[in-house]
């Protein structure tokens, strides 16, 4: 079968489809005005305190993954002890340092 129309094939749109010109870029001769300044940015007493508790978890050191293998060894072989006074004498000092960091923060 042979189909001859002689010219171009043109392409069919569907039904209700119109076409639509291609959108315009902005005139871009003129000047640009300035937005007017009407943002404005507060820092709040959150943000300070975000911060703090970064600087203070940037002091945290770093997991030593084989000192903790070692004790982890040692406590399965029976050759780790614990020292009582030692574990109390820590967390003491641990707890004085949260409550002067506590008491130190903005707001309390």
């Amino acid at each position: 079968m042979k189909i001859s129309g002689g010219g171009p094939i043109k392409p069919v749109a569907p039904a209700g489809v119109s076409d639509v010109a291609p959108a315009k870029a902005p005139d871009q001769t003129g000047p640009v005005a300035p937005a007017p300044a009407r943002d404005k940015v507060e820092i709040t007493s959150v943000s300070a305190q975000l911060a703090q508790i970064e600087r203070v978890l940037s002091e945290v050191g770093v997991v030593d993954v084989a000192r903790i293998e070692a004790v982890k060894q040692a406590i399965a072989e029976g050759r780790f002890h614990i020292d009582s006074d030692v574990v109390a004498d820590k967390l003491l000092a641990t707890v004085r340092e949260l409550l002067a960091r506590q008491q130190a923060l903005p707001g309390k």
